[in-house]
């Protein structure tokens, strides 16, 4: 792991130097092809290196932050454009992916917590930075309090573990049964989902911030929430048995409420911020059942929202750019524009309401056999859980699509190859990985 430390921060230099925009994609490319090259089968750590090494839960989600990471630069193409202060971008892309990677491949739970807090910083900057209107800074502000309120508990809560346990490796953790810990150590993972209650930073977040800081909040951002409670909860069996059913109630029913007030979203990037948080409602509700099919099952959505997401994020983007709005009412009739988008509106749409054969389709049969096995009267909500989430997916499609044409547009460009090859770039592993899906519920 220490060897794309190191080649990140030899890429420092290239970030700042002009006109190397593309070199810097193509690095992340190279990054994410060698750490593909270092793919094992094995369930525990592998390739340990101080306190950093990775399963294969930090292996998918290392991979898929490079991933991501290297479709922001390919999204964000108009600030090297406009020359937008795209050297500062690209330097802070590189802090967010370092704090990521450490993140995700440190063994030791306050390693994890120092850059889980760290990656807020560069966010917060791109957030306040990029965006587009004036809001942007309270979005920010509400993004950064609402975080740091909640880690703080976890930051006491786990000196306090450090203190009984004497050690805070993933290796020596004991069962701890304090219910005021278990509350304090998970809050910030229900943040960070986000659980339904504390999930108002997020349609915030999401509407004002750039299309690089809404794919990187999507697609890798939720996923620390998912994946810090993988790592926690088996801390708290006991406790969980007793308090987890209160949390999986709240996730269903509050997807059910979030999923009705998609339906009536104007704003395009605030429908699809708000199925991000009915999806991982369902994510959450799958982990803590506490069962393998859950853990699995909620491992998979991650993964395939990560992509899915962040592909409707850079299709409402590619609209946004041309007609400057990103009201339904004027991105109407599209398909008379450019037929070829809709045919991507249209796959990125079937893949978000779960249509075969995407990722999202195995991951969410996979949560409702967990939730069907932890209590069959989860049935109620899951039911209306997945109709909506099919309702909801349509109604984006179909009001953006069809219709009669904004006659207020005035000029009007084509695609470019480059935004065509972005979109595959996040629907082909979306699409290819279920093919091989054994190997993503082999971690535990």
């Amino acid at each position: 792991m220490m060897k794309f430390l190191f080649m990140m921060i030899f890429m420092i230099p290239l970030s700042f130097k002009k006109n190397n925009f593309w070199l810097n994609q193509f690095m992340y490319f190279m990054m994410m092809f060698v750490l593909l090259m270092n793919f094992s089968l094995n369930f525990m750590f592998v390739n340990i290196s101080y306190f950093m090494g990775y399963d294969l839960l930090s292996y998918m989600m290392i991979l898929l932050t490079m991933w991501i990471c290297s479709m922001m630069i390919m999204a964000s193409e108009k600030l090297y454009k406009m020359n937008y202060y795209y050297n500062l971008f690209l330097f802070l892309l590189l802090m967010l992916m370092i704090s990521l990677l450490m993140t995700f491949c440190s063994m030791n739970l306050f390693i994890f917590y120092l850059f889980f807090e760290m990656s807020l910083i560069p966010t917060l900057i791109l957030i306040i930075g990029w965006g587009y209107q004036p809001e942007r800074i309270q979005a920010g502000i509400y993004l950064l309090f609402y975080t740091m309120f909640a880690s703080l508990p976890m930051m006491m809560s786990m000196f306090l573990f450090y203190k009984l346990n004497g050690s805070l490796n993933y290796y020596f953790f004991c069962d701890m049964n304090y219910f005021l810990m278990y509350l304090s150590m998970n809050m910030v993972f229900l943040v960070k989902m986000p659980m339904y209650f504390v999930h108002l930073w997020l349609p915030k977040a999401h509407v004002e911030a750039p299309v690089s800081g809404s794919m990187i909040l999507a697609g890798i951002m939720l996923k620390l929430g998912g994946y810090g409670l993988m790592r926690v909860l088996k801390l708290f069996i006991s406790v969980s048995m007793i308090l987890n059913y209160i949390i999986i109630i709240i996730s269903l029913m509050g997807g059910i409420f979030i999923s009705l007030m998609c339906l009536r979203q104007i704003d395009i990037k605030s429908l699809i911020a708000y199925s991000s948080v009915s999806h991982m409602g369902l994510v959450l509700s799958g982990i803590m059942t506490l069962n393998y099919w859950g853990m699995s099952g909620a491992f998979l959505m991650m993964i395939a929202h990560g992509l899915c997401s962040s592909g409707l994020f850079c299709l409402a983007n590619m609209n946004y750019e041309r007609l400057n709005s990103r009201s339904i009412f004027m991105n109407k009739g599209l398909i008379n524009l450019m037929p070829s988008l809709s045919l991507w509106w249209f796959l990125f749409s079937a893949c978000n309401m779960s249509a075969p054969p995407s990722l999202n389709l195995m991951g969410e049969i996979m949560l409702i056999n967990s939730l069907m096995s932890w209590s069959s009267l989860s049935s109620f909500m899951l039911m209306f859980l997945l109709f909506f989430s099919a309702v909801y997916s349509l109604y984006l499609y179909s009001y953006t699509q069809h219709g009669k044409l904004n006659m207020g547009l005035y000029s009007f460009y084509n695609n470019y190859l480059r935004e065509y090859i972005l979109l595959f770039l996040h629907w082909f592993p979306l699409n290819l990985l279920i093919m091989k899906s054994e190997l993503l519920i082999l971690w535990i």
